[in-house]
């Protein structure tokens, strides 16, 4: 089954005087980029999350918030004021710095400095952050679970679009067979009339060689290629489609060779009901295309 690349999953939990708020979310991306916003001072927290997050994902920009809070009723916290000074000192450095580029710092609050490591004294539960980084990492596993299920859910929505798509290309591709089938006689006589008129207006023209171009010609003029090209690429999107894990790239891929066939048939056409059938099938490999910009 295929996995979609947008998805969305939220959490809470509580331990000691701790409280939080989990958010993860993605959309489309050519790879897997992860932006990962957790406190610093949860030291080893961001790389374990970085690793439940890689092995469990393939493609897409993911973001994931984690919003800590404590209980009012735990012991007093004392603020490190030489680290916020410092702190405080080389975030005004770096606005001058950036003033004198031109260019302008997003402003940061007091809950962004606080959240640094070293900023806060307080009871055993902030001094050593292990036990609720272990905390966090082991109730991390049930968010990501729900995340996939969701980009789960999508991909089979999708499926089941780009399935329908498949199938009116499909059509299209038989239809467009049986107009190359009836023009043949068509394009026969014309041929037949050409090498007439040239070889009454042409002294000297040796048939056989005339024969050979207006045969260059008809092959030049033949789709059967195209139209075996289209099922087989109809058959691999199928099959692509019934497979497990990332296929979005594979499927991007099939686009761009779906494309190329029909552009070849459109350019190939010669008859106005076959350029049609051409136009309507370059329509639907680009709804497609736009769907399969969401697989993973």
């Amino acid at each position: 089954m295929i996995r979609s690349m947008t998805g969305f999953a939220s959490d809470k939990g509580a331990f000691g005087s701790h409280s939080w708020t989990w958010e993860l979310r993605s959309v489309n991306g050519k790879g897997l980029d992860m932006r990962l916003r957790v406190p610093e001072w949860l030291t080893g927290l961001e790389a374990a999350l970085r690793a439940q997050l890689s092995k469990a994902l393939s493609r897409g920009n993911v973001t994931l918030s984690l919003r800590l809070s404590r209980d009012e009723t735990a012991p007093d916290i004392v603020l490190n004021e030489g680290a916020m000074e410092a702190a405080l000192s080389a975030l005004a450095r770096a606005q001058d710095m950036a003033a004198a580029q031109g260019v302008t710092l997003a402003p940061s609050s007091a809950a962004d400095l606080i959240a640094m490591k070293g900023m806060l004294d307080a009871g055993s539960d902030v001094d050593d952050p292990e036990p609720l980084v272990r905390q966090l990492t082991s109730e991390f596993p049930s968010l990501l679970a729900a995340f996939i299920e969701m980009r789960q859910a999508e991909g089979q929505a999708l499926s089941t679009i780009l399935d329908g798509q498949l199938t009116q290309v499909a059509d299209l591709t038989v239809r467009a067979a049986e107009l190359a089938e009836q023009r043949k006689d068509k394009m026969a006589e014309a041929l037949r009339d050409n090498l007439a008129r040239v070889l009454d207006n042409a002294q000297g023209a040796e048939p056989e060689r005339v024969a050979q171009e207006l045969a260059l010609i008809a092959v030049k003029a033949d789709i059967t290629e195209e139209i075996d090209r289209l099922k087989a690429h109809v058959a691999a999107a199928r099959e692509l489609l019934s497979q497990d894990g990332a296929v979005g790239r594979k499927l991007d891929f099939l686009m761009q060779e779906f494309n190329r066939e029909a552009n070849t048939l459109c350019s190939k056409a010669q008859s106005a009901d076959l350029t049609s059938v051409g136009l309507e099938l370059k329509a639907v490999i680009d709804q497609m295309r736009e769907q399969v910009q969401n697989v993973e």
